[in-house]
């Protein structure tokens, strides 16, 4: 447990433990807002024991260079050995955008979800947000009225996009299938009701993608833009026959994003057969009382880093208590 006013640096922390994890803020947080201010550099260091192993993990983070990162004092060439070494599932009061944000919110959860899953389609992930960004690059560059030239260098592109982009859409597809049931029995106890949450995957096109892809070509070219693809594509969420986007309670809606999380966290778990390290960013402090019992009922076992500005929760028990002030520890 991590205590302390707010600004003392109690989010920092567990965005330093997922960053060692994925390379990544979970806040979206910019480069230059991981260093302190009038710092050069910031530097995360944290042992993972899991069993019998213990890996060190070492970033070196400065807004003018790429991260330097270190495993056990070797250099990391793949982020992906760093989420087979840390696994996290986060839970924040900002977790409602999944619900009520925009498709690409849920789009980035499900891709989150599916790389700490399964790490080798982290490479996948990264080829096809490449691919969208040349291809982007060209239609703009294109101004309007591409050269044949152009033309040619974007069929190659559609036929990479075609590839990688419908393997990361079958990807996901499955894995939101094996979401679901997960999603939905945690919904029923957290918000304490028989409502069906269903998850569905809407491609922004129909039929294949090489074959959308040709289709919306002139339009690409006009716009300077993709306009299909994984980069589209929606996860319609409702429960008990309605739209968790429009239609159900913010109190609702809060149940919704536990679950996804929850499921996620139980979907990992399956997968790569160890825990993931759970991240509660004031996760309790805009729940009522029902729910933040329910939600203590469902959490996982295994290690939690929980924070909090105000007193512990009831039924919460640390195992230790860290508290934080001005960015020190102080306790």
């Amino acid at each position: 447990m991590v205590t302390g006013e707010n600004g003392a640096g109690k989010t920092s922390v567990l965005e330093a433990i997922g960053y060692a994890s994925t390379l990544s803020s979970f806040r979206g947080s910019p480069r230059e807002s991981l260093v302190r201010s009038g710092a050069q550099q910031s530097i995360i260091r944290l042992e993972v024991v899991e069993d019998e192993r213990r890996a060190l993990v070492e970033i070196e983070i400065s807004p003018e260079r790429r991260d330097r990162v270190q495993r056990n004092r070797h250099r990391v060439l793949r982020s992906q050995e760093l989420l087979e070494t840390l696994r996290v599932s986060v839970f924040t009061p900002d977790d409602l955008a999944l619900v009520k944000g925009g498709p690409h919110q849920r789009r980035d959860f499900l891709d989150a979800a599916l790389v700490a899953a399964r790490p080798d389609r982290l490479p996948l992930r990264e080829t096809v947000e490449r691919i969208l960004r040349q291809r982007s690059t060209l239609l703009r560059q294109s101004g309007g009225a591409p050269s044949p030239d152009v033309l040619a260098t974007l069929d190659v592109w559609d036929e990479k996009l075609a590839q990688s982009g419908g393997e990361l859409i079958r990807a996901r597809e499955a894995f939101l299938i094996e979401l679901e049931p997960l999603a939905a029995t945690a919904f029923r106890r957290l918000a304490r009701s028989d409502d069906d949450l269903k998850l569905v995957y809407q491609r922004s096109f129909s039929g294949e993608l090489a074959d959308a892809l040709g289709r919306t070509r002139r339009e690409d070219v006009r716009r300077g833009t993709t306009t299909i693809g994984p980069q589209r594509d929606e996860v319609l969420i409702t429960a008990g026959g309605l739209d968790a986007r429009t239609r159900l309670s913010q109190g609702r809606q809060r149940c919704v994003t536990l679950s996804l999380r929850l499921a996620a966290h139980a979907a990992v778990t399956a997968t790569a057969g160890s825990r993931p390290v759970l991240l509660l960013d004031d996760a309790f402090s805009e729940l009522d009382e029902e729910t933040t019992r329910s939600l203590l009922a469902v959490l996982p076992a295994g290690q939690a880093v929980l924070t909090t500005a105000g007193a512990i929760p009831a039924g919460v028990h640390p195992a230790a208590v860290v508290r934080l002030a001005a960015g020190g520890i102080v306790a």
